[in-house]
């Protein structure tokens, strides 16, 4: 990596979209799954987003999904492959959804517990932040795609708090975080803007939730909640 902008650094952090197994719940550790129809589609909204921030490097996960959501962003420079943005590795817990884990293991949180044969949480945390203290030396726009439990570990060690709070945050398919310093307190890193989606990405992953929903018995509220959606600055 080399410094190439004199402006202050930005991280922009950026998860991949859709695939088969992030749409039915199933833990996509380091397993290479490609995107949906529909993800590419995300990615290509990504673009529209992104195309006018002037970004001094691009980082993507060396996972087909990561590179391919970065590849129809279409950002310059070129796109240079970072390993450690790679996703958790949920090693005998890969392609299971959550509620199966849990009928054998009772408690069970990625956050607190790993996954066995995979990584343990200081194993990510580490990661993190040998990742960030490399990041730290760099300047300007920095992109970086990669996945939705690693950018959550990426967001807390960010600002240094514990992977366990990473467990409350939450990170949609093709959404866009950003991350920097108080401008009125230069050494304190901040997060500016945490799972950003365009409204059409938001648009249509509520409606398949609710579709699915409906479709297991549930029942629409007669009032519904609204829900508003970051803006990217």
């Amino acid at each position: 990596m080399t410094i190439s902008n004199p402006t202050p650094l930005r991280l922009y952090l950026i998860r991949h979209g859709e695939t088969e197994w992030s749409l039915s719940g199933q833990h996509t550790g380091v397993k290479d799954i490609p995107l949906t129809a529909r993800g590419e589609a995300e990615a290509r909204e990504l673009a529209q987003r992104l195309r006018d921030i002037p970004f001094a490097h691009v980082l993507t996960s060396p996972l087909k999904r990561a590179r391919r959501t970065c590849e129809l962003a279409a950002l310059n420079p070129t796109p240079e492959i970072e390993p450690d943005l790679v996703e958790w590795n949920y090693g005998d817990y890969e392609g299971q959804r959550s509620e199966e884990i849990l009928q054998t293991q009772p408690g069970w949180n990625i956050f607190h517990d790993g996954g066995p044969n995979g990584e343990n949480p200081t194993q990510v945390s580490d990661r993190a932040d040998r990742l960030i203290a490399r990041l730290r030396t760099l300047k300007g726009n920095v992109a970086l795609f990669t996945h939705g439990h690693f950018g959550r570990v990426m967001a807390v060690r960010w600002i240094g708090i514990p992977v366990a709070t990473g467990q409350h945050f939450q990170l949609d398919t093709a959404s866009l975080s950003k991350f920097g310093y108080d401008p009125h307190h230069r050494k304190v890193p901040v997060i500016m803007m945490w799972n950003s989606n365009s409204p059409a990405g938001f648009e249509s992953r509520t409606t398949r939730a609710i579709d699915r929903w409906e479709n297991e018995g549930g029942e629409i509220p007669d009032q519904p909640q609204q829900l508003s959606d970051c803006k990217l600055p």
